[in-house]
């Protein structure tokens, strides 16, 4: 199973974004595929906070409305798992987090990371080298 990160989902939902075609297509082709996929709800309010944040796209942020509206698509597509924290969760997260150098908002990409261990994610498809500071999980740059 893949996992997207938020940068995948703001590309494909943000027609500006110079990745939009492709982050467009991938997600359109997991939705509508049979092969599971899926998105860490981190990532899930981070895009949300993304797309409507008016100090990132001026006066053409995306509208509260719109936003929900693309959350609730994605999670219509039958193939999609949401990967949350499970009971034991702390376990996986706490080496990941241990890291050198895994300080400050890096914290939020181990979270990202653990919860893709935790679930067995072959690999998350993202354009943030950050990942690159968990070498457990393997990663894809579509672009």
């Amino acid at each position: 199973m893949i996992a997207l990160d938020t940068n995948i989902l703001v590309y494909a939902h943000r027609k500006e974004s110079q990745f939009h075609e492709q982050a467009k297509e991938l997600v359109k082709n997991l939705a509508e595929g049979k092969p599971s996929w899926s998105i860490p709800w981190p990532c899930i309010y981070e895009f949300y906070s993304v797309v409507t944040n008016p100090r990132i796209w001026k006066n053409a942020a995306t509208p509260p409305k719109l936003a929900s509206a693309q959350i609730n698509a994605w999670f219509n597509a039958p193939s999609l798992q949401l990967l949350t924290e499970t009971q034991d969760f702390f376990a996986t997260l706490l080496p990941v987090i241990a890291q050198p150098r895994i300080r400050g908002p890096i914290v939020h990409d181990a979270r990202i990371a653990a919860l893709c261990l935790t679930h067995g994610v072959e690999e998350l498809v993202t354009k943030d080298r950050d990942f690159q500071l968990f070498p457990q999980l393997k990663t894809h740059d579509p672009f």
